[in-house]
């Protein structure tokens, strides 16, 4: 027969446990709170060059760039949407973005440019799609330095 100590004890060790983030997943892990808490807020006018034409979407600061775009009907260069593949390559005209996600380097992203499938707008912006290969160069030349 158990005792009311022991039913305590079973209880005790057998409670939930709160899942803690490794430490390769804790910088992810921390942004979500945030992106949650900026979800809250109102979206970002992204205007998007591209064609010769141009368009002002609004875009959440959880979304990326590509995916509204592609939400609102743009027709805009893209492929794996995971920011390694460099289809969807922009120059970040105004404004400011998140794009931690994306594999540019630092030097590239600090010229003006972006991939828009890995950007997450931070303030109103303006941004023009250019050619893949102009990215690719680009980036190709500072992996080499």
């Amino acid at each position: 027969m158990a005792t009311a100590t022991s039913l305590l004890n079973f209880a005790t060790a057998t409670k939930p446990f709160l899942l803690q983030p490794s430490p390769r997943h804790q910088k992810n892990h921390q942004a979500l709170p945030l992106r949650r808490r900026a979800a809250l807020a109102a979206a970002y006018k992204v205007t998007i060059e591209h064609e010769g034409t141009a368009r002002t979407i609004e875009v959440g600061p959880e979304e990326t760039i590509l995916g509204r775009a592609l939400e609102e009907g743009l027709s805009v260069p893209h492929d794996c949407k995971l920011g390694v593949c460099m289809t969807c390559p922009a120059r970040l005209l105004a404004g400011e973005v998140d794009q931690s996600e994306g594999m540019l380097s630092d030097d590239v992203v600090e010229r003006g440019y972006a991939l828009l499938c890995a950007s997450y707008p931070r303030s109103d912006c303006r941004i023009r799609t250019i050619p893949e290969d102009e990215l690719l160069s680009l980036q190709l030349a500072t992996a080499n330095d």
